[in-house]
């Protein structure tokens, strides 16, 4: 009667410490960050404070495209798998071409879709915000170097 009654704790032990590894593996795996996805494209949005004109335009990671006095660089767009919440962003550089020609860096930081407020580039004249990162554009890609 003894051994039954060990065997059968000694069973109930097992099953509690086998359940207990089981819900902490789930709940490791559940907190586990998932791959975010490097995009090649990010799309802005920019307004013309003059002219009210809003336009939005793709650019090529680590491409510049100029807007008005404002050049922009993304040098990286991460957004987060169709099955996660929604989380974009994008590391960038705004230059801007002063009256005399010079180049000056106003902007470099993260901006965010999701807050385009946040980290939004606010210009006298131009304003420029992060709408999305895609994986390709109507815009065709930049020229690639050839080698000689």
């Amino acid at each position: 009667m003894i051994a039954k009654a060990s065997t059968r704790a000694a069973r109930s032990l097992f099953c509690a410490v086998g359940l207990t590894l089981l819900a902490h593996a789930a709940a490791a795996q559940e907190t586990q960050p998932t791959e975010r996805i490097k995009n090649p494209v990010a799309e802005f949005t920019g307004i013309d404070k003059v002219t009210g004109r809003i336009i939005t335009f793709d650019v090529y990671i680590d491409e510049t495209v100029q807007f008005g006095a404002l050049q922009v660089t993304p040098r990286i767009c991460l957004s987060s798998p169709d099955t996660e919440e929604a989380k974009t962003d994008s590391f960038v550089e705004v230059d801007e071409i002063t009256l005399d020609r010079k180049i000056r860096r106003i902007f470099t930081g993260w901006m965010f879709a999701e807050s385009p407020g946040l980290n939004a580039v606010e210009h006298s004249v131009y304003d420029v915000w992060l709408k999305a990162c895609k994986q390709s554009s109507d815009v065709p890609p930049p020229a690639t170097a050839k080698a000689e």
